[in-house]
């Protein structure tokens, strides 16, 4: 009785996956279950996952439970949201409960219409997951932003320690400012000696040795009118 229960559940499978479905031997098989993420990232341009159900008729099949094997197909892209490696246990006893409501019934659709929605939740369930990530990171900068015009809120301490710092700032720029006007009047004062007349200079006594010159000469004049004298 099972195994003809087996063959007329094979053929109406045939027609409804044509091209998913695939024999192994007499009693296994499998089906190519491509999944539909609920959002895609589309930036990723990453293609949708699937999986692959292998199924393995025992003896008394359909009053006992199938053998389930799951696998990623051949050559397939890493999905980032999907590891079958990691996924498949867990994958796997989520069917427990419908393998044993469906015990003397055929079940493999069901199970892998089961399926499809189980790893498709997973994904969505991580997608969200991720993007809520995505969304604290975006609140985090924009509230970051926003404090740049909104500024710190004050407190006592707040201002007294900016009260502090904006006396000793203008302390600072009072100091430099004389130090700058010093420099800027000994800068005036010594041009201002640079334009000097030779009488200013001679008056201010910045000439002396044009004077000891000049007391010289009058001492040559003054011998010369005495040896006229004397002559």
């Amino acid at each position: 009785m099972g195994r003809e229960e087996q063959v007329e559940e094979r053929e109406v499978l045939d027609s409804i996956f044509p091209d998913e479905i695939s024999d192994i031997n007499e009693h296994s098989f499998r089906v190519s279950i491509a999944l539909d993420p609920t959002s895609q990232d589309v930036e990723e341009k990453i293609e949708p996952p699937a999986v692959v159900l292998t199924i393995t008729y025992p003896e008394s099949y359909p009053e006992t439970a199938p053998d389930l094997t799951l696998s990623a197909p051949p050559n397939a892209t890493k999905y980032p949201y999907l590891e079958i490696s990691d996924d498949r246990i867990a994958l796997l006893d989520s069917l427990a409960p419908t393998i044993e409501e469906n015990l003397g019934m055929a079940m493999i659709y069901t199970l892998v219409s089961t399926l499809k929605d189980l790893a498709e939740q997973l994904i969505a369930e991580r997608q969200a997951a991720q993007q809520k990530v995505r969304d604290l990171e975006a609140q985090k900068a924009e509230e970051a932003e926003n404090a740049k015009f909104h500024g710190t809120a004050v407190t006592r301490e707040t201002f007294l320690e900016w009260r502090q710092k904006f006396v000793q700032e203008m302390k600072e720029e009072e100091e430099r400012r004389r130090v700058e006007q010093e420099a800027e009047d000994k800068k005036r004062k010594i041009k201002h000696e640079e334009r000097l007349t030779g009488k200013q200079l001679w008056e201010r006594g910045l000439v002396r040795g044009v004077d000891e010159e000049e007391d010289s000469e009058d001492g040559v004049v003054s011998n010369l009118d005495e040896l006229k004298l004397e002559a």
